[in-house]
């Protein structure tokens, strides 16, 4: 058996709600693993179907947030090692071999994180703040877990002895979504971002609800070069500079107790 038949002793975890346009290439990239675990929250389009048909164990689990949902799905996995994709990810081909690679041994670390290439309206992005993207997708979850984050969840590590390696190769994202639907979502993402941060007590200023927009805009467009991909960054990083206004405006209202909590 080759390198590139061999099945490795990971479970690809898959989140999923009616991602029926963009799963099959996600689970196709990823065709060296053991097992691949879906857990689905009420997808009404062929996205159960096509994860049978790459041979996935679908799980149904009504939605919980993207921590605790992509924990939930960790915990329905069979090996140790996962490796967690959203359904519009997939591997480039130097990111699989370098997986591949990475498993002729043994792994020596805790877990592995990658750069992630994002495509924005029609152009995938290498400057600005969705460049290099770095993720940690790859661990083994006696070591550590996902976060109880409703958004923006990350790896949390259960010892201290946690060491985190990179591979090289790029995971590629390429969201199908409109842009009406992206700025709906961020709109989504800013509320829950407030309502967290007011409940761990975070305070917030006037000056650093109107100076952190133009600070972000600095940094991403001139000094990180966002320029460079054209209309596409600009939009990106005039999104981004606006949900980090909305962040902070709506953290002041539920500090002025002008809204209840996420009635925004």
């Amino acid at each position: 058996m080759t390198l590139a038949e061999r099945k490795l002793p990971i479970s690809l975890v898959v989140i999923t709600k009616n991602e029926a346009s963009c799963l099959a290439k996600c689970l196709e990239s990823a065709n060296f693993v053991s097992e691949i675990v879906v857990v689905d929250s009420g997808s009404t389009d062929e996205t159960v179907k096509i994860a049978e048909r790459f041979g996935a164990k679908v799980f149904h689990q009504d939605w919980l947030g993207f921590g605790p949902q992509k924990q939930f799905a960790v915990n329905c996995a069979s090996y140790d090692w996962v490796l967690c994709l959203d359904a519009d990810e997939y591997l480039s081909p130097k990111l699989k071999a370098s997986l591949q690679d990475l498993f002729r041994g043994e792994p020596t670390d805790c877990a592995y994180q990658f750069p992630r290439c994002n495509k924005f309206l029609g152009r995938f992005l290498r400057h600005g703040e969705g460049y290099p993207d770095w993720c940690l997708r790859l661990f083994n979850r006696q070591y550590a877990q996902w976060s109880d984050d409703l958004v923006h969840e990350k790896i949390i590590p259960n010892t201290d002895d946690f060491k985190v390696g990179v591979l090289r190769g790029y995971l590629m994202h390429e969201s199908g979504e409109s842009l009406y639907k992206y700025i709906e979502k961020q709109n989504t993402y800013t509320s829950l971002q407030a309502n967290r941060m007011f409940s761990q007590g975070v305070r917030v200023t006037s000056l650093k609800i109107i100076l952190s927009p133009f600070v972000r805009f600095l940094k991403y467009y001139f000094l990180k070069f966002g320029f460079l991909d054209g209309m596409s960054g600009f939009v990106h990083i005039s999104i981004g500079c606006f949900t980090v206004f909305l962040k902070y405006a709506k953290l002041k209202c539920l500090l002025l107790g002008s809204h209840h909590k996420g009635d925004f």
